[in-house]
């Protein structure tokens, strides 16, 4: 009996330190907790890059940004605007038909959020990068030893993103539906 309740103790103690993701922040920058319920977002496009695949979700209004014709009619997205990307490792499932490349383990969320006066010196937008740690089932804020290697502030992404200046730094498009 003893042995029991030594495991209950164990168990209820490990269930006590479990990870609230949305507790993690980039320092002076973005929230986990300000995406809170982006999995039900909908969805924007795919992508594969390398091993990795992704799903590009949006905010409600970021999608309406995207149906009103942004960034294409040179109106750039508003404040409030967010997207979140999951990459998974991309794996192939032959045990369905075509063999397809399926999201196999979480490996991190990306964010953006836009909010011209909060991040005035990077565009518009704020970024963040949450690295997900399969084997402990948390998450941990991005950093220089990531690949690509992400500083610890708001603007991690921005170097990449001015890239799409033209497109109000938003990479992902808005496909025929």
């Amino acid at each position: 009996m003893l042995a029991v309740a030594s495991v209950a103790a164990v168990a209820g103690g490990v269930a006590i330190a479990a990870q609230d993701k949305y507790s993690l922040k980039v320092p002076g920058g973005l929230a986990f907790s300000e995406f809170r319920g982006y999995e039900k977002w909908q969805v924007i496009g795919v992508s594969q890059n390398g091993d990795l695949i992704a799903t590009i979700l949006g905010n409600p209004e970021m999608i309406a940004a995207f149906e009103a014709g942004i960034p294409g009619n040179g109106e750039p997205f508003p404040d409030g605007a967010k997207m979140a990307k999951i990459h998974w490792k991309a794996i192939k499932n032959p045990a369905e038909p075509g063999d397809p490349t399926v999201p196999g383990v979480l490996d991190d969320v990306d964010f953006m959020a836009k909010d011209g006066k909060r991040f005035s010196d990077s565009g518009g937008w704020g970024y963040g990068v949450f690295e997900y740690n399969a084997a402990a089932g948390t998450f941990r804020v991005g950093d220089l030893t990531d690949k690509p290697p992400q500083g610890h502030d708001a603007k991690c992404g921005y170097a990449c993103h001015t890239l799409v200046a033209s497109k109000d730094y938003v990479f992902t498009a808005y496909p025929a539906r």
